[in-house]
């Protein structure tokens, strides 16, 4: 009986950590660093930026090491971001300060209703890029960013879903532009994500703890004229595995994904995004069939 008991405890145990590990799958939409092709552009010291940028997901399909699961999975995200950013000469060089503060809902549906939904603020971003390389004249530009991810975001560990994280994160991240013909322009940008620990995770309030990410990103420009071009991006995610309570998940993730899209500058100081995207393949987690970005951004 003794066993048995333990036997069991066991298994709860780990259903436990299977869904509270699901509903940290889920909560991956604010997970990787992002950027859009022409972030790591320098301009002028004194220049200030002001941006929103909007994204509404969806997913349909859920994976686990590599295998689609057998569930009509569901989940829509509708996710903002507030931002801004100011550029300064440090020495000669410059620098751009700036923050980012997340916020949106998440909303789980059939087979993974059970998630429930949630909604409010993300976790507060700060960073700032240290251009190495600023050559104006021909394009060509090389910076370094760290970010610094804190716990500010609402969090609720008895809630499946959660915008904020509880835990800290630094990631160091480097992009590089340069022209290939006149009219066509790359961007290469790659980073690193290294966590803290989690210590109220899922209903238990056990502690998470997960290994360095890794991410790259390339992105072509096809420049109609000055103020409008036309874009696709290719983006490879690695996700460190994670552990519970020591117990290692063996959930290394693996994500490959696609945008297309287009920005134009409607005044000299207002520039409209939009670009079009979708996961071409996912090793664990919720795979997006749909995503849609918009990005308002004014110089002043």
């Amino acid at each position: 009986m003794k066993r048995r008991a333990l036997l069991e405890g066991e298994m709860s145990f780990k259903r436990a950590s299977a869904a509270a590990l699901l509903a940290a799958l889920a909560s991956a939409p604010a997970a990787a660093i992002d950027v859009d092709a022409g972030d790591y552009t320098a301009l002028p010291a004194g220049t200030n930026l002001a941006l929103v940028y909007y994204q509404h997901a969806e997913r349909d399909k859920l994976y686990s090491k590599g295998s689609k699961v057998p569930l009509n999975a569901g989940l829509d995200s509708d996710v903002g971001i507030l931002r801004g950013v100011h550029f300064m000469d440090i020495g000669g060089y410059i620098v751009d300060p700036q923050f980012l503060l997340p916020f949106g809902k998440l909303k789980a549906k059939d087979g993974t209703s059970f998630l429930g939904d949630t909604g409010g603020t993300g976790d507060l971003l700060l960073a700032a890029t240290v251009w190495l390389v600023n050559r104006k004249e021909t394009n060509t530009y090389f910076g370094i960013t760290p970010f610094l991810s804190l716990p500010t975001g609402q969090y609720d560990r008895s809630k499946a879903l959660n915008l904020g994280e509880n835990r800290t994160k630094f990631t160091l991240q480097a992009g590089y532009i340069t022209s290939l013909t006149k009219s066509l322009s790359l961007d290469l940008v790659g980073d690193f994500t290294v966590y803290g620990r989690n210590r109220e995770f899922g209903a238990a309030g056990a502690t998470l703890e997960q290994k360095t990410s890794y991410q790259a990103q390339a992105h072509l420009r096809y420049h109609v004229n000055p103020a409008f071009d036309l874009r696709a991006g290719v983006s490879k995610a690695i996700t460190g595995e994670t552990s519970v309570n020591g117990v290692d998940q063996g959930d290394r993730g693996s994500t490959t994904k696609f945008n297309v899209g287009a920005s134009y500058f409607v005044r000299p100081t207002t520039q409209v995004l939009a670009t079009y995207g979708r996961d071409a393949s996912v090793r664990e987690g919720f795979k997006e069939n749909n995503r849609l970005n918009l990005r308002l951004l004014q110089v002043f």
